[in-house]
């Protein structure tokens, strides 16, 4: 078997880990904390998952402190299992970076919900089709923004940040300015 290059598509596809060494650890979440996170620890835990790591956040606010002592706690061999995608990230670019870093560390990583499992070579598959598709549009975002761009200059438009100097701001300087007059 030919060993993957450094480049984040070939890690993807990287068979690592192969065979589950380690424990099978959980995280959950829930947006707001009037919501229970009772159902997904159960099915973390008849997942078989020896330690379950829970956060009552919502999955845009970057500071979820148990997912980050989660990924700390993982080691190689080991598999970090989600009750579903949508608990992990909010966005399949968030995703795909904290799967990839996963992967490079040598773990797996399972959703229940979506059957996805980066320690199968179908599961490794269809990560790296979420990934491809991430990429795509990520790329037809950008020939957008392009397109739009070139249009508005084609219009004349003035793009960017308006000036800070006006062509009459110029002329004045401190020393050419004096304090209006105070009314009493």
């Amino acid at each position: 078997m030919q060993q993957p290059s450094d480049d984040d598509t070939a890690d993807l596809l990287a068979p690592v880990p192969a065979v589950r060494t380690g424990d099978l650890v959980g995280y959950a979440r829930v947006s707001t904390k009037g919501q229970l996170l009772d159902r997904q620890i159960r099915a973390l835990t008849d997942a078989g998952c020896s330690r379950i790591f829970s956060d009552k956040k919502s999955g845009k606010n970057a500071e979820r402190e148990e997912l980050w002592k989660a990924l700390d706690y993982l080691r190689p061999g080991d598999t970090l299992v989600v009750p579903s995608l949508d608990r992990l990230g909010r966005s399949i670019q968030d995703l795909i970076a904290i799967v990839s870093g996963l992967r490079k560390r040598g773990i797996g990583f399972t959703s229940l919900h979506e059957a996805l499992d980066t320690t199968t070579p179908g599961g490794r598959l269809i990560f790296h089709v979420f990934a491809a598709l991430a990429e795509f549009i990520r790329e037809l975002i950008v020939q957008g923004t392009n397109e739009g761009l070139d249009a508005a200059r084609a219009r004349g438009a003035r793009l960017g940040r308006p000036p800070a100097m006006t062509p009459r701001s110029k002329y004045v300087t401190p020393a050419t300015c004096s304090p209006a007059p105070r009314t009493p």
